[in-house]
């Protein structure tokens, strides 16, 4: 009875720092998630499109990858870290970063790498290497920023239409491809972004991971476990391609829509799962065994508790994690309800429609582009002129505020999003356009659309600066918010259309002769420094 007393006086205390850890790790978690609220936010929007449905499962997928290797964890001999109070820093930082440079990918990628500062400062080096899956299975919740998942996107459906049009070719159906647009004869299939393949991408890579993770081999079969995922997904897009197209050729254009698009899109999706599957099971033959044998479903059990009191024990460095939390709990809120400057500036809709010899005419911004530009003002009009051959198209978008999420797209993104294919691309100097008599930089880019091709001329107007690099724009974004509280600034984008390679000089002419009779009137609209000067 003595000793039974003298064993629970033991562990009542040895289970208060236990408690107090689980508390501290706790409100870690509820700091870090009010930190980056507006950044988890934005990516569970992103989890709504069918490229990142498989977003809500991730976190669970990893809490159970977790629970898998706790007693790895506890056989680790992990200890506390304060390098991952150096880890949990520079996500912070991260965060500051994405926030002021108007940027959510960073957001987005620094929550996850202040998730492994927290571990790490739990669990050090060796415990991270146990719970690594889990941890790195976390980078497939962050949607991909948008210029790269478009030229993704862009590359794929090309990819994508050339062995769809093959395999049409091997059944036997005439066909002939021009770049994304596949012609059956009497119909023409276009294989737009929806049909680029992402939506089997990107789920099934997160698939392949969780195999590669779960089967027990040799590290080759589990790497090629994760890399099939791309062939397959890829073949199996082209190969539903090909069958809406001979569908499409026998029956109409009705089987390329509604019902049938999409539930050819569910079957290959499952037939790609199987597809991954049948692969596992060759992998498992090949090494003597059965599946059930090499890949195993496991549930945590009493074992793993050892290991849950390894990654919640009590420690230092989590309470200097904790601190920093705290602090960028404050950051965060400051930053919510800081107030920029806002120059004075004439709308976009006083842009004459008359410059010098030009006559334009305004054009409509679909609704949908609108919403999805969310700029402050914009301008979109054609303007002709009888001494040239073809009409110049003037794009403008402004934004009062670039904060975080909202800020002007390059259409270095936005072009092949919208299935044109870029040629060519350079940064010219276009001379005497400046009021002081120096050259304009401008991205110069000859894109093409099946038979249509467009001379494109754009740069970033930012706060008396002109700019032609995306990530430099990023950059006076965040420096100019601290500096100067302004974020302000504007893309301006010069369009026409040519024809045979012969007219690119004539294109190129065209653009600098309107640019300079242009250029002089954004001022008015597009504030350069701090005071703006009235129009006349």
């Amino acid at each position: 009875m003595t000793q039974q007393v003298e064993a629970q006086a033991v562990a009542a205390p040895a289970s208060r720092p236990i408690l107090m850890a689980s508390g501290l790790f706790l409100f870690a978690v509820f700091a870090l998630l009010v930190v980056f609220r507006d950044g988890l936010e934005n990516m569970i929007k992103y989890w709504t499109e069918p490229e990142y449905s498989h977003g809500y499962l991730i976190p669970l997928i990893s809490l159970y990858l977790v629970s898998i290797r706790l007693v790895l964890l506890d056989k680790s001999g992990a200890r506390a870290s304060w390098l991952g109070v150096g880890v949990t820093l520079v996500g912070l930082a991260g965060f500051l970063l994405g926030q002021l440079s108007a940027l959510y990918a960073i957001v987005h990628y620094s929550f996850v790498f202040t998730i492994w500062g927290l571990v790490f400062t739990q669990v050090g080096w060796r415990g991270v290497k146990a719970l690594w899956p889990a941890l790195i299975f976390l980078l497939f919740m962050v949607p991909l920023p948008r210029f790269i998942q478009w030229n993704l996107s862009s590359d794929l459906q090309l990819i994508s239409s050339e062995i769809g049009t093959a395999i049409l070719r091997a059944l036997g159906v005439p066909v002939f491809l021009e770049g994304n647009v596949i012609d059956l004869g009497t119909y023409k299939l276009q294989v737009v972004e929806a049909c680029a393949g992402l939506r089997y991408l990107f789920p099934l890579m997160c698939f392949g991971l969780l195999c590669a993770v779960l089967f027990r081999g040799a590290t080759w079969k589990k790497l090629l476990l994760f890399v099939s995922s791309v062939p397959i997904a890829v073949f199996m897009n082209s190969f539903r391609i090909a069958v809406t197209g001979v569908l499409v050729n026998r029956n109409g254009t009705s089987a390329a829509e509604g019902f049938m698009h999409y539930f050819e899109g569910w079957v290959v999706f499952t037939a790609c799962l199987v597809l991954m599957f049948v692969l596992m099971w060759a992998l498992a033959k090949l090494g003597g065994n059965k599946l059930d044998d090499v890949f195993d479903v496991e549930l945590p059990d009493r074992t793993s508790l050892p290991g849950l009191r390894t990654l919640l024990g009590s420690n230092q460095p989590l309470m200097a994690t904790c601190a920093l939390l705290l602090l960028g709990g404050v950051v965060s809120f400051s930053l919510a309800n800081r107030v920029e400057i806002r120059p004075a500036r004439e709308s976009l809709q006083l842009f004459p429609l008359s410059l010098a010899d030009w006559r334009g005419t305004e054009q409509e911004i679909p609704a949908l582009q609108l919403e999805e530009l969310q700029a402050t003002d914009t301008l979109l009009a054609s303007y002709i002129n009888p001494a040239v051959e073809a009409p110049v198209e003037i794009y403008v978008a402004y934004y009062e505020s670039q904060s975080t999420g909202v800020a002007v797209h390059s259409p270095r993104a936005c072009l092949p999003g919208g299935g044109w294919r870029v040629e060519n691309s350079a940064v010219v100097d276009i001379p005497g356009i400046l009021p002081t008599g120096a050259g304009l930089p401008v991205n110069r880019t000859l894109v093409s659309m099946g038979e249509q091709r467009l001379l494109v001329y754009y740069w970033f107007m930012q706060r008396g600066r002109n700019i032609t690099n995306e990530y430099l724009v990023k950059w006076f974004i965040f420096w100019d918010s601290l500096t100067r509280r302004r974020t302000d600034g504007a893309l301006v984008r010069l369009v026409t259309s040519l024809g045979e390679a012969s007219e690119v000089p004539a294109a190129d002419a065209r653009l600098q002769r309107f640019l300079k009779d242009a250029y002089p009137r954004l001022y008015y609209h597009i504030p350069q420094e701090d005071a703006v000067v009235a129009a006349p």
